[in-house]
């Protein structure tokens, strides 16, 4: 069997069998394929798609392509939950301690394996490497423990759990290649089966600031996931989002921390960033069998960030996983960009569309993602969002502050290009839009 032949019949619209997409992940697996032929794959994969059977088979595949996670010694469920990310989404940063605080009674743990940042979104690996000492990658055995300990269990992909899923990972962010239902299913899932969780909430986003452009796409990669989870067992529900702006103010690794740590203190408690990230630690709750109800779901989240419980969970994660709590307590003390530049409105307005993508993009070129493979971050560096959909400005109101170490670079006619305006006000949608299970 050849590499050279799979790219090709996939080249030309022939489903992979499943002893084919086994060879393929082996030799990704080893090494013993060069990454130019697989992403030669990747490209012909995203042009010709995979059928529901290759999608399945691609996803067992890089799962049983290293260690499962064994969570058997931690008691009660473990509920996990997924982004398929957009710009500015942390909403994994404030659930986690949320679902952590709540489910002490019921012994319900939440359990989350995170990647790094992919195109133009980030990682939430990525982000929590701005606070200093965080170990970012927890042996089993750790990982297990920080549940016990703490209800919440975060960790990048370790060498030994799905290693085909982290080169693939690296090589499609470089390759322009994110772009695929099979692949990110497979990407997500492999994981998430490998994870050991019993059950797992899916946050699919849906528009211009996400991989899914349209409803009908997102719709099709929630049900695409949602039955690959079935079919091995987990409790699975999938929520459709818009993500035609950004997710809160914060664009950024260490910004978005900071925003995260905001809204567990009970910070921009009536924003869509809040809202989101209460209902799906709701759906969590739900789905791990510790409130029966969304509506009862949703009083315990809202109790746990009133009475402070919400925070002290991520504090106590933090400081058993090695980090500097002392930047959970003063946020201030988080990695700082030198300079903040202004984007002032060029003219009175209400705010009618925000290219959150080109927002990402931008930021990622001031540093805060990737250009390309291996790239440092600026952990400091991105963007303060200072306007909402349908807003009123002011002319000279400031709409972005870009937050940089390269103010040479800035470039202010594209930052300011990413925000129309409009004489007159616009109706902004809703942020759910349909729900899988």
């Amino acid at each position: 069997m050849r590499i050279y032949d799979l790219i090709y019949s996939k080249k030309m619209g022939r489903a992979l069998s499943g002893e084919e997409i086994a060879f393929w992940i082996q030799g990704v697996t080893e090494g013993s394929i060069p990454l130019e032929q697989s992403a030669a794959l990747l490209m012909a994969i995203c042009w010709r798609g995979m059928d529901a059977r290759e999608t399945l088979d691609l996803t067992l595949a890089m799962r049983d392509s290293g260690a499962r996670m064994d969570l058997s010694p931690v008691p009660g469920l473990k509920v996990d939950k997924h982004s398929t990310g957009g710009v500015g989404d942390k909403t994994t940063l404030i659930l986690g301690p949320i679902v952590a605080a709540c489910g002490r009674a019921s012994r319900l743990t939440c359990s989350m394996f995170s990647g790094r940042g992919l195109g133009h979104t980030g990682g939430t690996v990525d982000k929590l490497s701005s606070v200093p000492g965080l170990k970012l990658e927890l042996s089993a055995d750790a990982f297990r423990e920080s549940l016990v300990r703490t209800g919440f269990a975060n960790s990048a992909q370790t060498p030994d759990v799905c290693p085909a899923d982290r080169k693939l990972y690296a090589l499609r962010d470089v390759t322009a290649t994110v772009e695929s239902i099979p692949l990110i299913t497979a990407s997500i899932m492999s994981k998430k089966l490998a994870g050991g969780a019993d059950a797992l909430v899916l946050d699919v986003k849906c528009g211009e600031g996400a991989f899914m452009k349209t409803q009908a796409d997102a719709l099709a990669l929630a049900r695409s996931m949602v039955d690959v989870g079935k079919a091995h067992g987990m409790r699975m529900k999938a929520l459709v989002t818009r993500m035609e702006e950004p997710l809160g103010w914060a664009i950024g690794n260490a910004l978005e921390v900071q925003e995260s740590i905001e809204i567990l203190k009970g910070q921009h408690g009536d924003g869509e960033l809040a809202d989101m990230s209460f209902r799906l630690a709701a759906e969590m709750l739900v789905l791990g069998g510790a409130a029966a109800s969304l509506g009862e779901a949703l009083k315990r989240v809202h109790a746990v960030i009133a009475d402070g419980s919400a925070f002290e969970a991520f504090r106590d994660f933090v400081a058993f996983n090695g980090g500097d709590v002392a930047v959970v307590d003063d946020p201030s003390r988080l990695p700082q960009a030198a300079h903040r530049i202004e984007i002032p409105a060029p003219r009175a307005g209400f705010v009618a569309s925000m290219d959150s993508r080109s927002m990402g993009i931008l930021a990622m070129e001031h540093g805060a993602g990737r250009r390309q493979l291996g790239d440092a971050l600026d952990l400091g560096a991105g963007i303060r969002v200072g306007v909402r959909l349908g807003q009123a400005v002011r002319v000279g109101e400031p709409m972005l502050i870009v937050h940089t170490n390269r103010p040479q670079e800035v470039d202010v006619a594209a930052f300011r290009s990413t925000i129309s305006l409009s004489d007159a006000p616009v109706t902004e949608l809703p942020w759910l839009l349909e729900v899988v299970e």
